[in-house]
């Protein structure tokens, strides 16, 4: 299992929300790009890059400094965060990021997710956020009537390779996964599923890693310091 530390980027810095609320923001480094080469420097194979700014705005206004990641970091990066045209794909896969998160355009725009897939195929993925099993978009502020299993069932169809699954009532809170929506999920697809969301012990690594998940994100966990991405990856190799 893959274990990407998270780095969410708003006005150029490298921040934390609590459940995705744009008013409960921590600031934890001006620097993004310094923030990706210390999580290389301990050991992380994959980084995951999120714009929150674009997520609201639709707007990818953190480009430059997502840019300066993939060129800095030695290790693959995927991106997510307001990537709704081609032409803001291509900028990033040709600045260097390895894999692009499409979220709430995949549910909105299916032509465009159509047209990501054929032109780009495994490194397009797409990211579900859900609360209480349903999809929200627009950076978590709009619920819709979409059943996230209706969904992933979709997007499999369409030939996505991997998804990001959140729950976000999870997120940000410290309080572990929804261990069992993501083995529902899991379950239900043969895409790859990363698991986000609450990923804040050891204990929570391994569980995952026995559902099989294709990789997790942890966020909010490394940056309060309750645990060490040195940690994280003895739990995973411990099962594995």
């Amino acid at each position: 299992m893959i274990l990407f530390p998270a780095i969410d980027i708003r006005g150029g810095k490298c921040v934390r929300l609590i459940q995705g609320d744009y008013n409960q923001e921590k600031v934890y480094s001006d620097a993004p790009a310094d923030m990706a080469i210390e999580w290389q420097s301990k050991g992380a194979d994959f980084l995951h890059v999120v714009d929150l700014d674009g997520a609201k705005t639709g707007d990818s206004i953190n480009q430059s400094v997502i840019k300066s990641i993939a060129e800095q970091a030695n290790i693959p990066v995927q991106v997510g965060g307001g990537i709704r045209s081609i032409d803001v794909i291509e900028k990033y896969i040709s600045a260097g990021v390895n894999r692009v998160i499409i979220g709430t355009a995949a549910i909105k725009n299916k032509d465009f997710l159509n047209e990501a897939v054929s032109t780009y195929g495994d490194k397009i993925a797409v990211s579900i956020d859900a609360r209480n099993g349903f999809v929200a978009t627009d950076g978590w502020t709009k619920e819709s009537n979409i059943k996230a299993t209706d969904l992933v069932k979709e997007l499999e169809a369409i030939g996505v390779k991997t998804i990001v699954y959140t729950d976000i009532l999870k997120d940000g809170m410290l309080k572990g996964p929804n261990f069992e929506e993501l083995q529902i999920i899991n379950q239900a697809t043969t895409m790859d599923v990363i698991a986000s969301g609450g990923v804040s012990t050891k204990e929570d690594i391994q569980k995952l890693s026995e559902l099989n998940m294709y990789g997790a994100i942890i966020g909010k966990a490394l940056y309060d310091g309750t645990l060490k991405f040195e940690e994280a990856l003895e739990a995973e190799s411990s099962v594995s």
